[in-house]
C-alpha cells in the first residue's frame, strides 16, 4: 500500500504513462486532456486511492477553484434549479460554487460589491437574475474576473449572457389565450417596487400588451394587477382583480407561482378553471404538470449548465467567454387543463 506523501502525483503519472502535469490537468478537469487519457488518469488515481488536495492544486495554478454564484432568492424555483444545475457542472470540473443568496435585499446586492466580497475569494461570478446599477458594475468589473450573467434582467457589459426571450414568451401565452377565443385577459405581474430591481415581468408585461395590440386590443390597466412574485403574490393579485368586478375570461400570470396564486384565489372565489377562468404561466415550474397548469416552459436547468460552460472555457484556455455575446435559448407552450376556449356570453 502506498503510503501519504507529496509525490504521490508522481506514482498516479507513472502507473497511467503520463506526466505529472497532465495528472494534474486530467484530475482538475481542465483542457488538452483526452477522454482517453483523462480515464486512464482516473483509474490509476483510483487504483492507488490518490485524492488530489484542493488546496495544493489551486494555490499551484494561482486560482480559487470556486465560481461565485449570485441569486436574488434561492428559495424560488427558478433561482434553485439554475443552482443546482450549475454545481453539478462545476462539480464535474473540479469547482466549488459560493453561493451569495441576496435573500431580496438590496443592501445585501450593494454590500457584495461595496466591500470586495468576492476578492481573492473565486475565480469567476455568475449573477442570476441580479441586475446591477453603474456603481454595482464598475465595482465588479474592478476585481477583474471572468462574468456571465442568466436572465436578460441581469445584463452587464463585456459579460456573455444566456436567457430567454420573455418578451416573446408572454407573446406567445397571450397569443394562445387569444386563439383560444378570450378577449378579456387580465395579465398578474412582478411588483416594480421590488428591491432587487427585477425586470423579467416588465418583458412579460411588454409582450402581453404587444399580443393584445397585434389582435386589436387595448391593454387595460384595470386587467393589469402587480404584486409579489410568488405564489402568495399571485394569490393577492387574483383577488384584487375579483375585488374589481367584472372578472376577466383569462389571465396570464408573469411566472407559473404566481399562476398558482391565481388558481388558488380563483377556487376560493367559487369559479372554476378553466370552465370560468383560464389561467396560463411562464416556467414550467415542477409542480405545473401536476396542477394542469398551461404554461410557457423555459430550460432553467440548460441556462445554468450553458452559462456554467461559458464561464469555465475561458479558465480552462478553451476560448468562449465573452466571444459568445447573448445567447437566446427557446421556450415552447405546454398546454394543459388550466385553458380552454372562452365560453360565449
Amino acid at each position: 500500500m502506498i503510503g501519504v506523501s507529496v509525490t504521490k502525483i508522481d506514482d498516479v503519472a507513472r502507473l497511467a504513462g503520463v506526466s505529472t502535469a497532465t495528472v494534474s490537468r486530467a484530475l482538475r478537469g481542465l483542457p488538452t486532456v483526452s477522454a482517453a487519457t483523462r480515464r486512464r488518469v482516473l483509474a490509476a488515481a483510483e487504483q492507488l486511492q490518490y485524492a488530489v488536495s484542493p488546496s495544493a492544486s489551486r494555490l499551484a495554478g494561482g486560482r480559487t477553484g470556486s465560481v461565485a454564484v449570485v441569486v436574488p432568492r434561492i428559495t424560488r424555483w427558478f433561482f434553485g434549479v439554475v443552482v443546482e444545475a450549475v454545481e453539478d457542472f462545476l462539480h464535474e470540473a473540479g469547482y466549488d460554487l459560493l453561493l451569495h443568496n441576496l435573500g431580496g435585499r438590496e443592501r445585501n446586492r450593494q454590500r457584495l460589491v461595496r466591500t470586495a466580497a468576492l476578492q481573492k475569494r473565486v475565480d469567476a461570478i455568475m449573477l442570476v437574475a441580479t441586475p446591477l446599477r453603474d456603481a454595482e458594475m464598475s465595482a465588479l468589473a474592478a476585481l477583474d474576473l471572468p462574468g456571465v450573467t442568466i436572465s436578460s434582467g441581469a445584463a452587464v457589459p463585456s459579460w456573455p449572457c444566456v436567457r430567454i426571450d420573455d418578451v416573446a414568451a408572454a407573446r406567445t401565452a397571450t397569443r394562445h389565450l387569444l386563439d383560444l377565443g378570450h378577449r378579456r385577459i387580465a395579465h398578474i405581474s412582478g411588483d416594480p417596487d421590488d428591491e432587487l430591481a427585477f425586470t423579467a415581468h416588465l418583458d412579460r408585461r411588454r409582450g402581453y400588451q404587444e399580443a393584445l395590440r397585434a389582435a386589436g386590443l387595448r391593454p387595460d390597466p384595470a386587467l393589469d394587477v402587480e404584486s409579489g412574485f410568488d405564489i402568495d403574490g399571485g394569490t393577492r393579485a387574483t383577488e384584487e382583480l375579483l375585488r374589481r368586478g367584472d372578472p376577466p375570461t383569462a389571465i396570464f400570470a408573469a411566472c407559473d407561482e404566481m399562476a398558482m396564486g391565481a388558481l388558488t384565489a380563483l377556487r376560493d372565489a367559487g369559479l372554476r378553471v378553466p370552465q370560468d377562468v383560464s389561467v396560463i404561466g411562464i416556467d414550467d415550474h415542477a409542480l405545473s404538470g401536476v396542477l394542469g397548469l398551461s404554461t410557457i416552459a423555459q430550460p432553467a436547468a440548460e441556462q445554468g449548465r450553458l452559462a456554467a460552460k461559458m464561464l469555465l472555457d475561458p479558465l480552462a484556455g478553451r476560448g468562449g467567454g465573452t466571444d459568445m455575446g447573448t445567447v437566446i435559448l427557446p421556450t415552447r407552450l405546454v398546454v394543459r387543463e388550466s385553458t380552454a376556449p372562452a365560453r360565449a356570453h
